[in-house]
């Protein structure tokens, strides 16, 4: 839909109706065609469409517990992963780039700040995207912390489904000394 709307916003700046029409949407289109704009839209697609299908898996009752807890560790990983490569959409789409190695400079009207010093590669790496990420790694981590994926992959050792398919007699060792070390004897 970027093509698409980005063709929309040029035409109304040529051939709208009036001339605060025409300005109104030439600032907006600035806006939409910025580098920043682009890195959050993008992060905002990828970090969806990631966790779509997490939340469609979650959601049905059915699943089997390891294949689901499989998909939060690769989850986790895809966004860990997702650190590169924003420039490759403004370059298709002829957005500019800006100096990575010069000095940030805040916008305008916004609520930050001025901070000394910093370049805009810091500005973008660690202000927005590495924000962005941490926060859905951290959601993850605060509900699936990886104490509580092991002992639901070693709990599906149990799982009576299926006449017991699932038993793995290693697992319900590693269960009862990890977790339950009081509750058993030799």
């Amino acid at each position: 839909m970027y093509d698409a709307t980005d063709l929309v916003l040029e035409n109304i700046i040529v051939d709208g109706s009036t001339y605060s029409q025409r300005g109104d949407v030439d600032n907006a289109y600035k806006s939409l065609t910025s580098f920043e704009f682009i890195l959050i839209l993008y992060l905002m697609r990828e970090i969806i469409g990631i966790t779509e299908v997490l939340c469609q898996t979650l959601q049905q009752q059915s699943q089997d517990i390891v294949n689901v807890m499989c998909l939060v560790c690769s989850t986790k990983g895809v966004i860990q992963n997702l650190r590169e490569n924003v420039t490759s959409f403004c370059e298709k789409h002829d957005i500019e780039v800006p100096n990575f190695r010069a000095s940030y400079v805040a916008r305008q009207g916004r609520s930050h700040h001025q901070k000394d010093h910093i370049t805009v590669e810091h500005y973008f790496r660690v202000e927005i995207f590495f924000v962005t990420m941490d926060k859905q790694l951290q959601e993850l981590n605060c509900r699936f912390n990886d104490q509580a994926i092991k002992l639901l992959i070693l709990s599906s050792a149990l799982d009576a489904k299926d006449a017991y398919k699932a038993f793995n007699i290693n697992k319900i060792c590693i269960l009862v000394d990890k977790y339950y070390p009081m509750d058993f004897n030799e």
